[in-house]
This record gives structure tokens, sequence and C-alpha cells, in this order.
């Protein structure tokens, strides 16, 4: 079975602060789709990256994912992934991943892009981590402008200029505790409800461990609560979510993590990764709310997101850590 990596579905309601008529029923709609969690119906399809190094601009371009059709082994298949073969862009035991660049569109493939915002001559993505809008506030920093929208999936480079997003009109702050090299947020106050996102940068880097891309997300001592899903539960969007314990296992689990080695992820999806379903998602609620989404593959490695990356963890730490999710 193969199937959707990430969520490219949400679309941004917000062009301004007095809304019109038509971005009210968005809102509205937007509202009523979403929950604390909302359900994630999962499809049988492959997202692939599309990914080159930006040439000649100075800036990176949108991501945008090329959706493959086509039919994979049996559930009960177990897809045939050899750790420790990462190849393909890594460098030593470093894996670079690239700015990002618009393919080529004479191809004529089918391409969705999920929401981003230039800043400072980087593309910032949508975020895997999560914070509900009761609690952004909190997290808000210092103001860094407001996005202007323009972006879609045909924009030429021109297009990408500072603040330039495909999220409309939105006020761009700083996230409290973050680096804003690699996190931004999204917040809007629309008739009293409000609207935050984050938005990371994980390209146009260089990862040597799990720290270079982990260790970003400040998990260290500051994991509040934490809850994991089957990939049963979680592909058919069942949001069975069971409670796991914060302590030695899961500490250790953390600074393994941080200590992994880098593989690239595009020669591993090649070899068929994300067809098995020997597969567990992992929340992780920090102190400061934020509520971080990790996945763990049964050959021992940990995907977070969208980075092309994935971490080879300690398989001493990682069985301890696999095992207490029963």
């Amino acid at each position: 079975m193969k199937e959707q990596e990430f969520r490219t579905k949400y679309k941004k309601a917000v062009d301004s602060m007095t809304p019109s008529e038509e971005m009210k029923t968005r809102l509205e709609e937007q509202l009523n789709s979403r929950g604390k969690h909302p359900k994630r119906p999962r499809k049988s399809v492959y997202i692939a990256a599309s990914i080159v190094l930006a040439a000649g601009i100075g800036l990176s371009a949108p991501a945008v994912w090329k959706q493959m059709n086509g039919s994979g082994p049996a559930s009960s298949e177990v897809a045939l992934v050899t750790p420790g073969t990462g190849g393909g862009n890594a460098t030593g035991s470093a894996v670079v991943i690239p700015k990002l660049e618009l393919p080529d569109m004479s191809s004529g493939a089918q391409m969705n892009m999920i929401a981003l915002v230039v800043y400072q001559g980087n593309v910032y993505t949508q975020a895997t981590t999560r914070i509900d809008a009761a609690d952004a506030a909190a997290l808000r920093g210092d103001k860094l402008g407001r996005t202007t929208g323009g972006i879609d999936e045909w924009s030429g480079e021109d297009a990408y200029i500072e603040l330039a997003s495909n999220i409309g009109e939105t006020d761009i702050y700083a996230v409290k505790g973050y680096d804003t090299n690699f996190r931004i947020m999204s917040y809007t106050e629309v008739d009293g409800q409000v609207f935050a996102e984050l938005y990371e940068q994980a390209n146009g880097i260089t990862v040597s461990s799990g720290a270079d891309l982990i260790g970003k997300l400040n998990l260290e001592g500051r994991i509040a609560s934490a809850q994991w899903e089957s990939f049963a539960s979680w592909n058919n969007g069942l949001q069975q979510l069971a409670p796991l314990d914060t302590g030695e296992a899961l500490d250790s689990f953390v600074a393994a993590l941080l200590a992994a080695r880098p593989l690239a992820a595009e020669p591993l999806m090649e070899q068929g990764i994300y067809d098995s379903e020997d597969r567990k998602v992992v929340y992780l609620t920090l102190e400061d709310q934020t509520r971080v989404e990790l996945t763990l593959f049964g050959q021992g490695l940990v995907r977070y997101g969208n980075a092309q990356v994935f971490f080879e963890v300690e398989p001493g730490a990682f069985q301890n850590f696999w095992e207490s999710m029963k």
C-alpha cells in the first residue's frame, strides 16, 4: 500500500484584518472542519519530493510535491529497506538538504503546493509541529512583517520576493524560544477568532546528526506529555491515541535521536520504506504547548515532518522505546 506522507490540503483563509463576506464563509468552513486534532484521512498515493538545487536566484523557491499514482505491495508485505545505505545526497556522514526550486512545469506533472512564506531569502513551509489557537499568543514574539499573497503552483522565480506567500495577507512573528532561522509564525485575529500556524525552514541545510534538525525543536527536558498512535489508526484517521510514559525510555530515545546518524530520504523512499505499515506516530507536547509529531519506522528510523532526511537511532534505545508502545 502506498500513502500520502504529509498533509497538503490545509488552505489559509486570512486575507486581511477586515474580512470580506467570501472570506468569512471560508473561515467558517475552516472552523467547522478543524478540531483540536483534526481527522486526517489517508489516500493510497505516494508523495515524493521534487527537489533540486536553487540555480542562480539567490533565494529558495517553493516546496512542490509530485503525486505519483500506482499500486504497491499488498499490506501484508514488508518493504525491503536497509538502514545505513542512504547514499543519494549524503556527503560522508552528513546529508545536504538543498534549497528548493520549482520543478520543470513543462513536464505536465500534477503538482500540489504546501503553505509557504518567503522570509530573509529562504522558504519556510508549514510545520508538522502544531500549536492550538488558545496557546499561540503566548508564543508570539516580535513582529517580522506582513505577507503578501500571489504565489501559486505556476508562479515564476520573480514572485518569490521577501514576505511573498501562498497564504494571503497575514502578520508574521518570531516564535519565543526558537531561532527565526528555523521557525516563524503567522498570527491573525478575525472577529475574535485566532488563526496561527508555524512555519519552518528545513531546506538549504547540512545535517550531520539529529541535533542539526531535531535539536531545533527543543525537546530535551521540555516534554510535558506524550502520546502515540498505531499506523492503522493514523492511516484511517481514527485518532486512537494512547498515553506514553515520559520517563527513562523516552528520555533515552530523545538523547539517541539527537545523536542519530542522518540518511538521505530519497533513496529510502525509492527502496519502498513507505510500503511497509510497520510504523508508529509519536506526539510530544512540550511545556510551551507546541505538539511535535515524529514518525517511527520499525527498521529503526525516525522522520520529522517533510524534511528530506531520516535518522538512524541507536538500536538499543530505539527498540526499548518501540516496545514501550503496545
